[in-house]
């Protein structure tokens, strides 16, 4: 599947896909994730359902994708909470302008996913709308601090959950992180408990391994029908 590269705003969106799509996926990406988008797409391709997917690129990932501000937690780099304004350009413009140019239907139902602070940033974006069908999280920042208490006060409003984490994962030296599994599996119980068609899976390994594939699949998971 070929990509074209399509300005919406004044940034350099990886479009692949079909005009009259049944799905629209979403995902915003770091230039980290550039690389590995073609064979992201080729595996969620894998799915019998017609989709349009957009990798939508962020200037600085620790302050586009955080919901609000936060200290470093590794290295330097502290987390400047513009997310409001990353989910304002995605509702206001991206989603308006593909539904235009690729036809999609007025009822098209749209994923936003992404990995690591991209999922987290997924979530929390359901938690400020209604727009998403579903949210596709591999390997979320759920330990970002405050989330889980934020999330309790504001739930996650899409009816389709995936996520998963690499069981390597919460074994980290640094305190903040090493939260993520407890995080994961009790937001798992609380989506359940509410009745959302929700999932949990493990994957084999850390952080960083195969973050593509574990991509392409949450979104191919969040498209399916499970009921």
């Amino acid at each position: 599947m070929t990509a074209q590269t399509m300005l919406i705003g004044n940034r350099p969106c990886l479009i692949y896909g079909e005009a009259h799509a049944e799905y629209l996926l979403l995902q915003m990406t770091g230039e980290h994730e550039l690389q590995s988008m073609e064979s992201e797409v080729t595996a969620i391709a894998q799915s019998a359902h017609h989709f349009l997917f957009a990798a939508i690129p962020v200037e600085s990932w620790n302050d586009a994708l955080s919901p609000w501000e936060a200290p470093a937690v590794w290295g330097k780099q502290g987390f400047g909470g513009n997310a409001t304004d990353t989910l304002r350009f995605l509702t206001e413009q991206v989603v308006p302008t593909l539904k235009q140019q690729f036809r999609l239907p007025e009822n098209v139902k749209i994923i936003l996913g992404g990995y690591s602070l991209a999922g987290l940033f997924a979530l929390w974006a359901s938690t400020q709308t209604n727009l998403f069908y579903g949210i596709a999280a591999a390997s979320p920042s759920v330990w970002f601090p405050g989330w889980m208490e934020f999330e309790q006060q504001h739930p996650i409003q899409a009816q389709h959950i995936y996520l998963s984490l690499g069981d390597k994962e919460e074994h980290t030296k640094n305190a903040v992180m090493a939260a993520v599994g407890d995080s994961i599996c009790t937001l798992h119980s609380r989506l359940a408990e509410r009745g959302t068609d929700c999932t949990l899976e493990w994957n084999s390994g850390g952080h960083f391994k195969d973050a593509d594939l574990r991509t392409a699949k949450a979104f191919r998971w969040t498209m399916e029908d499970h009921t």
